[in-house]
């Protein structure tokens, strides 16, 4: 590993995936603006979207989400080709 390319300042961070309200610790550098108490202890706290406990690879099902019709216009848009 080559000398001084590293940060310092590694602390531990909670992540919060906010689709499934899990929670986990671990080192980063990350900057946080809110904090979390989790066991009496205070961490950063940096908000996900989407995590290894609620992404499709990791738990084996899809979730299909819908966002302004986007599934109903591509039906629409390609019936015409189907026979």
């Amino acid at each position: 590993m080559k000398a001084g390319i590293h940060p310092d300042n590694y602390r531990l961070v909670a992540f919060k995936d906010m689709s499934n309200d899990d929670v986990f610790i671990t080192k980063s550098t990350v900057n946080a603006k809110e904090t979390i108490e989790i066991d009496g202890s205070e961490y950063p706290l940096v908000k996900l979207e989407i995590s290894r406990t609620s992404h499709p690879f990791y738990t084996g099902k899809t979730k299909l989400v819908d966002t302004a019709g986007r599934i109903d216009k591509f039906k629409n848009k390609y019936a015409k080709f189907k026979k």
